[in-house]
């Protein structure tokens, strides 16, 4: 009796299963460990949501002024708390309709039994067009113009997507500004997590002994010590007579303090299960200097995990930020976060009377949840032969 020929187990270790049914064996195996990893990203859907979603936000942070319709700081105490107005494309008249972006205005009127000012729509349409002209603005600061994304056909009207504020402060320029302090923060604050963590881990998994006994001591101490108590005790120390970027780069440090003990401890346990590998030994033996044996034979072995625990540890920085900011205790105004918006609804009458100021939180919970798609998405693909 013959036996049929079994066919591959697809659990066979020596084929990335992660990226096989997309691409042919060939292709597989002369692939990069990069080009792995990029094609068991892309077969992760939340991953690829949460790329866009970040990549969108970061877009806009960079082009805040141009997508912002007014300055943020513009106050008009004939429209406070203005709620939002939505925006309608196609316009219809006698003659038929055309693609004419608009606005319904609102007059201001006040309740003669209760007082309370109210916003009723007056049936007259604010007429908006793309790349028109507005407010001057300095474009990342190195010139001035007054082209942006949506602006009204006449200078005088004003609009507000997200409603105004209590002093009549444009929401919509206000979230786009903050954008770009809560979006940047976690990556400075990574960056900087990024330098302590594999310095003082890789040199504790690689020389070992005394050095790594004491580095390990600090690391346990510092993730000892009760993170939002520091965090609230640091931030509440820094005198409030600071310009805004002296602020900004304090609370990136206090957001820093923890952050790099986590990815510390990782990279030092993988420099101890590599220190004694073929490669690490071979290089040794061929005469690299340390540091040639660290940066260019240990380190790129880990660069995905690296980049993963990275991406996973951005939306804890950006929470740790907004939520000092909405204490009172991280950024303060004029600096524009999503913090510092989310403590003008702080009150009761702002619940009542204009929950959009709740907006920037739902712009929080986005971003978050969109670097926790991206770093699952990355710790999964990092390594495609696993799976």
């Amino acid at each position: 009796m013959t036996e049929t020929p079994s066919k591959a187990l697809p659990d066979q270790p020596d084929e990335p299963l992660a990226v096989a049914e997309a691409h042919s064996p060939d292709e597989v195996a002369i692939a990069s460990q990069w080009q792995l990893t990029w094609w068991a990203f892309k077969k992760h859907r939340l991953a690829m949501i949460g790329l866009w979603v970040i990549g969108f936000m970061y877009i806009v942070s960079l082009f805040a002024g141009f997508v912002a319709p007014n300055d943020p700081t513009d106050s008009n105490r004939r429209a406070v708390y203005h709620p939002p107005q939505m925006i309608h494309f196609i316009d219809s008249s006698e003659d038929g309709w055309s693609f004419r972006p608009y606005v319904y205005e609102m007059d201001r009127e006040r309740d003669p039994d209760t007082l309370a000012v109210t916003y009723v729509p007056s049936g007259e349409k604010i007429y908006l067009r793309l790349f028109g002209r507005g407010q001057e603005y300095k474009f990342w600061g190195l010139w001035e113009t007054d082209i942006h994304l949506l602006a009204t056909v006449k200078p005088r009207d004003n609009f507000f997507l997200f409603g105004a504020d209590r002093l009549g402060r444009d929401m919509f320029s206000r979230v786009v500004y903050g954008t770009r302090i809560s979006m940047s923060i976690g990556l400075v604050g990574v960056a900087i997590a990024l330098v302590l963590g594999i310095t003082l881990g890789g040199i504790s998994g690689y020389y070992g002994g005394r050095i790594d006994t004491v580095i390990q001591r600090l690391i346990e101490f510092v993730l000892s010590l009760p993170t939002i108590p520091i965090w609230l005790a640091l931030a509440a120390a820094l005198p409030p007579s600071w310009p805004i970027y002296q602020q900004y780069f304090v609370i990136t440090l206090i957001v820093s303090l923890v952050g790099w003990t986590e990815l510390g401890r990782v990279v030092r346990g993988r420099f101890l299960a590599m220190k004694n590998d073929d490669f690490v030994i071979a290089a040794r033996l061929d005469g690299a200097s340390e540091k040639r044996i660290i940066f260019r034979h240990m380190l790129p072995s880990l660069t995905s995990h690296i980049i993963a625990s990275l991406t996973l540890a951005i939306p804890l920085m950006i929470l740790a930020e907004t939520g000092l900011s909405f204490l009172g205790l991280g950024l303060q105004p004029p600096a524009i976060s999503w913090g510092v918006l989310l403590k003008e609804a702080q009150n009761i009458r702002s619940i009542s009377q204009a929950p959009w100021l709740f907006i920037p939180g739902g712009f929080v919970v986005v971003a978050v949840l969109a670097f926790n798609f991206l770093g699952d998405g990355m710790r999964d693909a990092a390594d495609p032969y696993g799976h």
